[in-house]
């Protein structure tokens, strides 16, 4: 491809994704690995440069352009050498008319700065778009975190983290032979503190009650050295159904799985009525605090959606409340750093179940917000978290 069929190419990804964005279709990653392979004369640093051109775009706008050429065209203004391409030959995108329509706006859509919590002040704001470094956790049942250290010389230890090891952004893990093997998994420096949050211990009774993929349920499964009983629970199939392989290559085989009909959970889940020694619930939410890694998502959210998922994380919780034992913990996150749905949460959980009480961990990562622990970009190099850990009387 030449180098202005390379943005032409760019520009008509971004507008499968703008569409997806708008009508609550697949992920911007799916829908590039779809575009790709319908364009197999692609090489490999031809997809490379549309994917980074592509990405580069979405992470300008906050607000969703009308159009991936609009986009672009706002990215030219300021790129002489991007505005020589288009040139209209050579399969390359169009000569730019004077007034034609620019995407515009900074990289948050303004309508959320408000629901950020006051300790994301706006020097935040860049870090929530760069792009994430890859964190690594070792899984002890199969695994020595010195070892795994030893063998992966580009490593840096996380010491927030009690197995954590962060990799250069762009590093590739997955075809390794300690990945295949299960001796590691990849896992963001908060999700791993989220697990770690629960202190789960061998032969607890643990609940995964979101649990999609099992990312935190493996976490959960290593530290309780696969003894004990660990649920992972969820209401969609199909991010579920990816867990068993998963927990076959960790090692992790006594893991439970149960699908749960929507808003009918509590009959599934009757024999952990107050049988949970940890109940962690990583609540469906904004995703606020991933945007770094999924910067599209950005143009999804909206206000009505926004509330819908506020009240789901209260009911939640409630439902949770009923599953914890007399001196057991509730362990609440969300990947977001919205005040609604962190803070003002937990304060209104709080207030509805006077058994509980806060009992947060002693974390060196994150900064007290209300009753629970914040995590940032910025601050923690951390994808953004809201935890916190509430200890039933």
């Amino acid at each position: 491809m030449t180098p202005a069929a390379r943005v032409q190419a760019a520009i008509e990804l971004l507008d499968a994704i703008i569409t997806a964005t708008r009508d609550k279709g697949a992920s911007a990653d799916r829908i590039a690995a779809a575009f790709f392979a319908a364009r197999r004369y692609a090489g490999s640093k031809d997809r490379r440069a549309v994917r980074d051109l592509t990405w580069r775009a979405i992470r300008t706008f906050g607000d969703r352009p009308d159009n991936g050429r609009s986009a672009m065209i706002a990215l030219a203004d300021q790129d002489s050498e991007l505005a020589a391409l288009f040139d209209g030959l050579a399969y390359g995108p169009a000569p730019i008319a004077a007034d034609e329509p620019r995407a515009s706006g900074g990289v948050l859509p303004e309508w959320v700065k408000p629901l950020f919590s006051t300790l994301v002040t706006e020097g935040e704001y860049p870090a929530l778009l760069e792009r994430a470094p890859l964190d690594i956790r070792v899984n002890r049942l199969i695994a020595d975190g010195e070892a795994v250290a030893q063998t992966l010389p580009e490593a840096a230890a996380l010491p927030e983290s009690r197995d954590g090891l962060r990799l250069p952004t762009g590093y590739s893990i997955e075809s390794s032979e300690l990945y295949t093997s299960g001796a590691i998994e990849v896992q963001d420096l908060g999700s791993q503190l989220i697990a770690e949050a629960c202190y789960a211990q061998p032969g607890m009774t643990v609940l995964d009650l979101c649990a999609g993929a099992g990312g935190k349920t493996l976490a959960l499964a290593s530290h309780m050295a696969g003894q004990g009983r660990l649920v992972a629970a969820d209401t969609n199939r199909d991010r579920l159904q990816q867990l068993p392989p998963r927990a076959a290559r960790a090692k992790s085989g006594f893991i439970e799985t149960l699908l749960l009909d929507p808003n009918k959970e509590k009959g599934a889940l009757g024999d952990l009525v107050d049988a949970c020694d940890v109940v962690l619930i990583d609540a469906p939410c904004s995703g606020s605090g991933t945007w770094r890694r999924n910067p599209e998502t950005r143009w999804r959210l909206d206000q009505r959606d926004l509330q819908r998922l506020v009240s789901e994380q209260g009911r939640l919780l409630d439902l949770a409340s009923g599953l914890v034992k007399p001196g057991g913990n509730l362990v609440y996150a969300v990947c977001s750093l919205f005040a609604c749905e962190g803070r003002d949460q937990i304060d209104a959980f709080l207030s509805r179940h006077p058994d509980f009480e806060t009992d947060n961990p002693d974390f060196t990562a994150g900064r007290a917000d209300g009753a629970g622990i914040l995590l940032t970009p910025a601050h923690d190099g951390s994808d953004g978290f809201y935890l916190a850990r509430l200890h039933k009387l």
